[in-house]
């Protein structure tokens, strides 16, 4: 890889980063040495990227860094292709016109060698089944949960009875031919998955829920990791004697 290469990698790494990133995860995702991203850090810091941090520590990039956002590597171009592909086929129909939107805005802005990879790419993402029918409007839903706003729900269970709930709706599972809705149900008290094909009626509210979305949906992870750990049972020698 050249060292011009590195360079930017080293900047999408930290860019992508959540948390400090070391210089020895760095080196083993570029496949060079940590001496070679301490020189790197150091040329970075030196052109003004806003990089901080320190060796054995982690560094983070602060933001401010202005970079055009559509420098695009191969790899990335068909990465994006190959989602849109799937978002296209599964997709509800606001976000499968998205997913076609984004390809023709890639396409016109990368350059002539990497145009190719989008109208003949060579990884495809296979089509789906034909979609059960969404019973509310999925554009609508996506704003809800944005705006953290109640939704009262008419609900078919799979023998067709229906009950009313009112959730708070925080995520939408995209599966092959059904949609779900991830949300805490008053009525039950809890987080439960409404598949959208089984809404009959959806009321929008503009009530807000009291917690704010992103803790919700970290709270309804940790549920899930509970719960399949528990499905899994105790590692091997983990009980006593």
């Amino acid at each position: 890889m050249r060292r011009a290469d590195r360079l930017f990698q080293i900047i999408q790494i930290l860019r992508r980063a959540s948390q400090p990133v070391t210089a020895q995860a760095m080196a083993e995702e570029l496949e060079t040495s940590k001496r070679s991203v301490y020189r790197d850090i150091a040329a970075l810091i030196g052109q003004r990227t806003p990089i901080r941090g320190e060796a054995g520590v982690g560094y983070v990039l602060d933001a401010g860094l202005d970079m055009p956002p559509l420098m695009l590597t191969a790899d990335e171009v068909e990465a994006a292709v190959l989602g849109a592909q799937w978002v296209a086929s599964r997709g509800d129909p606001a976000l499968a016109r998205a997913a076609r939107d984004l390809v023709a805005k890639i396409a016109a802005t990368v350059p002539d060698h990497l145009r190719p990879m989008l109208l003949d790419p060579a990884s495809r993402a296979p089509g789906a089944w034909q979609n059960a029918a969404d019973g509310l409007d999925m554009a609508q839903l996506r704003a809800a949960i944005h705006a953290g706003r109640k939704v009262e729900l008419s609900y078919a269970d799979e023998q067709g009875r229906q009950t009313r709930r009112l959730v708070w709706p925080i995520a939408i599972g995209y599966r092959d031919t059904t949609r779900n809705l991830v949300a805490w149900c008053e009525l039950r008290a809890d987080f439960r998955n409404f598949r959208t094909d089984r809404i009959v009626e959806a009321q929008f509210l503009d009530e807000r829920y009291p917690e704010r979305p992103p803790i919700l949906r970290a709270r309804w992870r940790r549920s899930v990791e509970a719960m399949i750990a528990e499905w899994r049972g105790p590692p091997p020698g983990a009980q006593g004697n």
